[in-house]
């Protein structure tokens, strides 16, 4: 079996045609357009690609964008003092902090400090309890792409048998609530699963975001499977997943590249949680 690939940036643009449609109603309801903040501390060569492929994808689709550049020694309370302006500001409906950041910034107390309903990479303990009982709330961007990337394929996700390998709070666990939001059987495994492969091997849809390249070998694969591999992890200058593609290639019915499969997707659904975040503010 020679799996499909998942083109995560076709995908991506996609979404970003009918993004465009609905920001240009917003503006004809609202005289403005949604608006997205992103600060920036310090000069991490990975955070600047992803800042300005964030930048990249608002232009394209007519968002307004705005990104705040700050050197790697900015203080806590300077930091917070520029949250707090965009927090106050009714033209930025969405505000995100880029991490990694510089030590001694913790990422747990930024976080604390954007507003719930501009947290449009929904990290705050709102929104995540909102994710948890189930309660309309904004979703983090990588777990929203990486169902979105599933549903793709046209496979079903309801009955399935999905394992989540990883467990972390930005990825592993909202993308194991969301899969079983959509009815799906869930294991959630991490790095003191036992047998993991035994686990793994019986999964319909099996997602990945460990972060250790090439770390799922062919054996790991169930014949047939969706793979989603979150990973990224830069391998002699070159990005590699978490998944071995040549081997799992062979076995999956559908699996997602990196780069160009969720990443892409991250980005759109970040576009989109803002979308949804100024519908809700101004109502």
């Amino acid at each position: 079996m020679q799996a499909k690939i998942i083109d995560g940036k076709a995908f991506a643009r996609g979404f970003e045609a009918d993004m465009r449609r609905r920001i240009g109603l917003f503006e004809k309801d609202y005289g403005m357009v949604p608006g997205l903040a992103v600060i920036l501390v310090g000069d991490n060569p990975a955070s600047q690609v992803y800042v300005r492929n964030k930048e990249r994808a608002c232009r394209r689709i007519g968002m307004h964008s705005e990104v705040l550049r700050l050197p790697a020694d900015t203080s806590e309370q300077a930091l917070f003092e520029k949250i707090d302006a965009y927090n106050a500001n009714p033209a930025i409906h969405g505000l995100l902090v880029q991490f990694p950041v510089p030590a001694p910034l913790s990422e747990e107390r930024i976080v604390a400090r954007i507003l719930p309903g501009k947290d449009v990479d929904g990290l705050t303990v709102e929104n995540a309890g909102r994710l948890f009982s189930g309660r309309e709330g904004l979703v983090s961007c990588t777990p929203r792409g990486v169902i979105e990337l599933i549903k793709s394929t046209g496979q079903r996700i309801a009955g399935r048998r999905a394992v989540v390998v990883g467990r972390s709070n930005l990825v592993g666990k909202p993308v194991a609530l969301l899969l079983l939001r959509e009815n799906a059987t869930v294991t959630l495994c991490h790095s003191r699963t036992e047998n993991l492969a035994a686990v793994t091997s019986k999964a319909d849809i099996l997602v990945s975001a460990v972060g250790r390249p090439g770390f799922l070998t062919g054996a790991y694969i169930k014949e047939g499977a969706v793979v989603i591999d979150v990973g990224t992890s830069r391998v002699e200058g070159k990005l590699k997943g978490d998944v071995c593609f040549s081997e799992a290639v062979e076995k999956a019915a559908f699996i997602t590249p990196v780069p160009g499969g969720v990443g892409p997707m991250t980005i759109a659904m970040l576009l989109d949680n803002t979308i949804l975040a100024a519908q809700r503010q101004v109502k």
